[in-house]
């Protein structure tokens, strides 16, 4: 679903034109539509339009930042091991 935000003066076949030529333009560099922002500039529509991007929980292992797919079977054998101290 595109979260869409547009100025009331714009009409709703113009909105939904931009939106039409965002989302090819977008999956020709292949990502997901998330958002569009549609404000009016004096004569000009100001197009803001963002990606979806997916949260990636990154992990920490001695001392190395990366996604737990990328650890090696040691790496992901201390990522199982290590104990949750809670207060």
């Amino acid at each position: 679903m595109i979260k869409i935000i547009a100025d009331p003066a714009i009409s709703q076949e113009e909105v939904e034109a931009i939106i039409a030529e965002e989302k090819v333009l977008y999956s020709n560099i292949g990502k997901k539509l998330a958002e569009v922002n549609l404000t009016l500039e004096n004569d000009e529509i100001i197009i803001k339009s963002y990606a979806a991007s997916p949260i990636k929980r990154i992990r920490r292992i001695t001392g190395y930042l990366s996604e737990e797919h990328n650890f090696n079977d040691a790496k992901q054998d201390e990522l199982r091991d290590r104990i949750t101290h809670v207060n």
